[in-house]
């Protein structure tokens, strides 16, 4: 049990330090955490908030993990398999935050007009 967490721990330390995305999406989650306490969202959207967060930051470790195997699979030559593989993997990226982003938009954009106009 202990050496499964120790090698999980590692995954996600070598994400953060490996991968420059990773990285990005940290200083994002760091500033809708900040934005989730300067609006004091409710305790769902505080659900809503942290899920979505996980999720892009699951995803681009799936993806991370996926460039890694396409890779080594493939001897760093091209293969048309190999490039479809890894841009899927980056797209479901783009589809978890651009999802996430709207469950921002959702939640804070109301916040946002409620003080600028009330």
């Amino acid at each position: 049990m202990v050496s499964s967490l120790e090698f999980a721990l590692t995954g996600v330390f070598t994400a953060f330090k490996e991968e420059r995305n990773m990285r990005k999406h940290l200083v994002s989650a760091v500033l809708v955490l900040i934005a989730g306490l300067i609006f004091q969202v409710s305790r769902l959207e505080w659900v809503a908030l942290v899920f979505c967060i996980c999720l892009v930051m699951v995803m681009e470790i799936i993806n991370s993990a996926i460039e890694n195997v396409v890779d080594l699979a493939s001897d760093y030559h091209f293969s048309m398999l190999a490039k479809n593989a890894k841009d899927m993997a980056a797209g479901a990226v783009l589809v978890m935050s651009a999802g996430a982003a709207i469950v921002g938009c959702l939640i804070f954009i109301p916040k946002i007009w409620q003080i600028i106009f009330h």
